[in-house]
Protein backbone atom coordinates (compact mmCIF):
# COMPACT_ATOMS: atom_id res chain seq x y z
CA UNK A 1 0.00 0.00 0.00
CA UNK A 2 2.82 2.41 0.85
CA UNK A 3 4.50 1.83 -2.52
CA UNK A 4 1.20 2.41 -4.33
CA UNK A 5 0.64 5.67 -2.47
CA UNK A 6 4.17 6.74 -3.30
CA UNK A 7 3.51 6.09 -6.99
CA UNK A 8 0.35 8.18 -6.83
CA UNK A 9 2.37 10.99 -5.26
CA UNK A 10 4.95 10.79 -8.06
CA UNK A 11 2.21 10.79 -10.71
CA UNK A 12 0.74 13.93 -9.19
CA UNK A 13 4.02 15.76 -9.77
CA UNK A 14 4.68 14.51 -13.28
CA UNK A 15 3.68 16.42 -16.38
CA UNK A 16 3.42 13.23 -18.43
CA UNK A 17 0.51 11.92 -16.33
CA UNK A 18 -2.81 13.65 -17.03
CA UNK A 19 -5.21 12.88 -14.20
CA UNK A 20 -7.96 14.41 -12.04
CA UNK A 21 -6.81 17.44 -10.08
CA UNK A 22 -4.57 18.80 -12.83
CA UNK A 23 -5.69 21.82 -14.82
CA UNK A 24 -4.95 20.20 -18.19
CA UNK A 25 -7.27 17.27 -17.37
CA UNK A 26 -10.37 19.37 -18.05
CA UNK A 27 -8.94 21.32 -21.00
CA UNK A 28 -7.14 18.75 -23.12
CA UNK A 29 -10.06 17.53 -25.25
CA UNK A 30 -9.44 18.72 -28.79
CA UNK A 31 -6.21 20.34 -27.67
CA UNK A 32 -3.68 17.56 -27.24
CA UNK A 33 -1.28 18.90 -29.83
CA UNK A 34 -1.50 22.49 -28.59
CA UNK A 35 -1.61 22.02 -24.80
CA UNK A 36 0.38 18.85 -24.21
CA UNK A 37 2.66 17.97 -27.13
CA UNK A 38 3.03 21.48 -28.55
CA UNK A 39 3.45 20.19 -32.09
CA UNK A 40 1.27 19.01 -34.96
CA UNK A 41 2.44 15.39 -35.17
CA UNK A 42 0.00 12.48 -35.62
CA UNK A 43 -1.63 11.18 -32.44
CA UNK A 44 -1.91 7.49 -31.48
CA UNK A 45 -3.90 6.34 -28.44
CA UNK A 46 -3.31 3.06 -26.62
CA UNK A 47 -6.42 1.92 -24.73
CA UNK A 48 -6.15 -0.29 -21.64
CA UNK A 49 -2.44 0.45 -21.76
CA UNK A 50 -1.58 -1.00 -18.35
CA UNK A 51 2.10 -0.26 -17.78
CA UNK A 52 2.33 1.39 -21.18
CA UNK A 53 4.75 -0.92 -22.96
CA UNK A 54 3.19 -0.15 -26.33
CA UNK A 55 2.90 3.59 -25.83
CA UNK A 56 6.52 3.89 -24.74
CA UNK A 57 7.78 1.36 -27.28
CA UNK A 58 6.09 3.18 -30.15
CA UNK A 59 7.32 6.54 -28.86
CA UNK A 60 10.89 5.23 -28.99
CA UNK A 61 10.49 4.02 -32.57
CA UNK A 62 8.58 7.01 -33.94
CA UNK A 63 9.88 10.30 -32.50
CA UNK A 64 7.85 12.32 -35.04
CA UNK A 65 4.57 10.96 -33.71
CA UNK A 66 2.67 11.50 -30.45
CA UNK A 67 1.35 8.75 -28.15
CA UNK A 68 -1.10 8.67 -25.24
CA UNK A 69 -1.64 5.59 -23.06
CA UNK A 70 -5.03 5.40 -21.35
CA UNK A 71 -5.80 3.38 -18.22
CA UNK A 72 -7.62 3.86 -14.93
CA UNK A 73 -4.90 2.29 -12.76
CA UNK A 74 -2.54 4.99 -11.57
CA UNK A 75 0.05 2.59 -10.19
CA UNK A 76 0.33 0.93 -13.62
CA UNK A 77 0.63 4.27 -15.40
CA UNK A 78 3.45 5.17 -13.03
CA UNK A 79 5.60 2.50 -14.66
CA UNK A 80 5.18 3.80 -18.20
CA UNK A 81 5.53 7.38 -17.08
CA UNK A 82 8.79 6.46 -15.31
CA UNK A 83 10.23 4.82 -18.42
CA UNK A 84 9.31 7.90 -20.47
CA UNK A 85 10.63 10.31 -17.85
CA UNK A 86 13.95 8.51 -17.42
CA UNK A 87 14.46 8.27 -21.21
CA UNK A 88 13.46 11.89 -21.83
CA UNK A 89 10.63 10.91 -24.18
CA UNK A 90 8.53 14.02 -24.81
CA UNK A 91 6.23 12.41 -27.40
CA UNK A 92 4.35 10.15 -24.99
CA UNK A 93 2.01 10.78 -22.07
CA UNK A 94 -0.55 8.94 -19.98
CA UNK A 95 -4.20 9.69 -19.27
CA UNK A 96 -5.87 8.24 -16.19
CA UNK A 97 -9.56 7.71 -16.85
CA UNK A 98 -12.15 5.05 -17.49
CA UNK A 99 -12.30 4.22 -21.19
CA UNK A 100 -16.06 4.64 -20.94
CA UNK A 101 -15.29 8.38 -20.64
CA UNK A 102 -12.96 8.53 -23.64
CA UNK A 103 -15.12 11.03 -25.55
CA UNK A 104 -14.58 13.53 -22.73
CA UNK A 105 -10.87 13.65 -23.58
CA UNK A 106 -10.63 13.32 -27.36
CA UNK A 107 -12.56 15.36 -29.89
CA UNK A 108 -14.22 13.99 -32.99
CA UNK A 109 -11.58 12.96 -35.57
CA UNK A 110 -8.74 13.97 -33.24
CA UNK A 111 -6.96 10.60 -33.13
CA UNK A 112 -4.93 9.17 -36.02
CA UNK A 113 -4.67 5.60 -34.72
CA UNK A 114 -5.93 3.46 -31.82
CA UNK A 115 -4.31 0.43 -30.23
CA UNK A 116 -6.26 -1.86 -27.90
CA UNK A 117 -3.79 -4.17 -26.18
CA UNK A 118 -4.75 -7.16 -24.03
CA UNK A 119 -7.89 -5.75 -22.41
CA UNK A 120 -9.89 -7.57 -19.74
CA UNK A 121 -11.86 -10.19 -21.75
CA UNK A 122 -14.98 -9.87 -19.57
CA UNK A 123 -15.99 -13.52 -20.17
CA UNK A 124 -19.32 -13.51 -18.35
CA UNK A 125 -22.42 -12.91 -20.46
CA UNK A 126 -23.65 -10.22 -18.11
CA UNK A 127 -20.45 -8.28 -18.85
CA UNK A 128 -20.75 -8.27 -22.65
CA UNK A 129 -21.53 -4.54 -22.74
CA UNK A 130 -18.36 -3.87 -20.77
CA UNK A 131 -16.12 -5.54 -23.35
CA UNK A 132 -14.03 -2.88 -25.05
CA UNK A 133 -14.97 -4.20 -28.50
CA UNK A 134 -18.72 -4.19 -27.83
CA UNK A 135 -20.88 -1.97 -30.08
CA UNK A 136 -21.10 0.98 -27.70
CA UNK A 137 -17.32 1.20 -27.35
CA UNK A 138 -16.77 0.75 -31.07
CA UNK A 139 -19.06 3.73 -31.68
CA UNK A 140 -16.95 5.85 -29.32
CA UNK A 141 -13.74 4.82 -31.04
CA UNK A 142 -15.24 5.50 -34.46
CA UNK A 143 -16.10 9.03 -33.38
CA UNK A 144 -12.66 10.03 -32.12
CA UNK A 145 -10.72 8.33 -34.95
CA UNK A 146 -9.97 10.16 -38.17
CA UNK A 147 -11.69 8.69 -41.25
CA UNK A 148 -8.52 6.96 -42.44
CA UNK A 149 -7.32 5.94 -38.97
CA UNK A 150 -6.42 2.34 -38.14
CA UNK A 151 -7.89 0.51 -35.18
CA UNK A 152 -5.53 -2.24 -34.01
CA UNK A 153 -6.43 -4.96 -31.49
CA UNK A 154 -4.10 -7.50 -29.91
CA UNK A 155 -5.10 -10.22 -27.42
CA UNK A 156 -4.35 -13.72 -26.25
CA UNK A 157 -8.02 -14.45 -25.50
CA UNK A 158 -9.65 -16.52 -28.24
CA UNK A 159 -13.21 -15.99 -27.01
CA UNK A 160 -12.86 -12.20 -26.95
CA UNK A 161 -11.15 -12.18 -30.34
CA UNK A 162 -13.87 -14.32 -31.95
CA UNK A 163 -16.56 -12.17 -30.32
CA UNK A 164 -14.89 -9.08 -31.77
CA UNK A 165 -14.75 -10.55 -35.26
CA UNK A 166 -18.45 -11.45 -35.06
CA UNK A 167 -19.34 -7.89 -34.03
CA UNK A 168 -17.24 -6.38 -36.80
CA UNK A 169 -18.78 -8.61 -39.45
CA UNK A 170 -22.26 -7.48 -38.37
CA UNK A 171 -21.40 -3.87 -39.16
CA UNK A 172 -21.50 -2.13 -42.53
CA UNK A 173 -18.88 0.50 -41.70
CA UNK A 174 -15.73 -1.67 -41.43
CA UNK A 175 -13.13 -1.59 -44.20
CA UNK A 176 -9.67 -3.07 -44.62
CA UNK A 177 -10.23 -5.79 -42.01
CA UNK A 178 -7.33 -8.19 -41.70
CA UNK A 179 -6.78 -10.62 -38.85
CA UNK A 180 -4.85 -13.63 -37.64
CA UNK A 181 -5.26 -16.15 -34.83
CA UNK A 182 -1.50 -16.70 -34.71
CA UNK A 183 0.35 -13.41 -35.05
CA UNK A 184 3.87 -14.78 -35.10
CA UNK A 185 3.08 -17.13 -37.97
CA UNK A 186 1.42 -14.34 -39.95
CA UNK A 187 2.49 -11.63 -42.36
CA UNK A 188 0.74 -9.17 -40.02
CA UNK A 189 3.54 -9.56 -37.49
CA UNK A 190 5.30 -6.45 -38.83
CA UNK A 191 2.30 -4.32 -37.80
CA UNK A 192 3.13 -4.88 -34.15
CA UNK A 193 6.65 -3.43 -34.29
CA UNK A 194 8.09 -6.31 -32.25
CA UNK A 195 6.70 -4.76 -29.04
CA UNK A 196 5.41 -7.12 -26.37
CA UNK A 197 3.56 -6.29 -23.17
CA UNK A 198 4.21 -8.13 -19.92
CA UNK A 199 0.90 -9.95 -20.35
CA UNK A 200 1.82 -11.07 -23.84
CA UNK A 201 5.09 -12.52 -22.60
CA UNK A 202 3.26 -14.37 -19.82
CA UNK A 203 0.55 -15.76 -22.09
CA UNK A 204 3.02 -16.71 -24.82
CA UNK A 205 5.13 -18.60 -22.28
CA UNK A 206 1.99 -20.55 -21.36
CA UNK A 207 1.54 -21.56 -24.98
CA UNK A 208 -1.23 -19.14 -25.92
CA UNK A 209 -1.23 -17.91 -29.52
CA UNK A 210 -1.48 -14.15 -29.92
CA UNK A 211 -4.41 -12.84 -31.97
CA UNK A 212 -4.34 -9.57 -33.88
CA UNK A 213 -6.61 -7.58 -36.17
CA UNK A 214 -6.74 -4.19 -37.81
CA UNK A 215 -9.45 -2.24 -39.63
CA UNK A 216 -10.72 1.21 -40.46
CA UNK A 217 -14.16 2.69 -39.92
CA UNK A 218 -16.01 3.88 -42.99
CA UNK A 219 -17.02 7.43 -42.05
Amino acid sequence: MKSKLKRFEINAGRENVIEPGKEIYLKVKGNWKELYFKNNHPLTVELACGRGEYSVGLARKFPQQNFIGVDIKGDRLWKGSTWAFEEGLKNVGFLRTQILNIESFFDENEVDEIWLTFPDPRPRKRDIKRRLTSPRFLEMFKKILKPDGWFRFKTDNTALFDYTLEELKLRNDIVGLKYTHDLYQSDLQEDCQDIKTRYEEIFSAEGEKIKYLRFKFLK
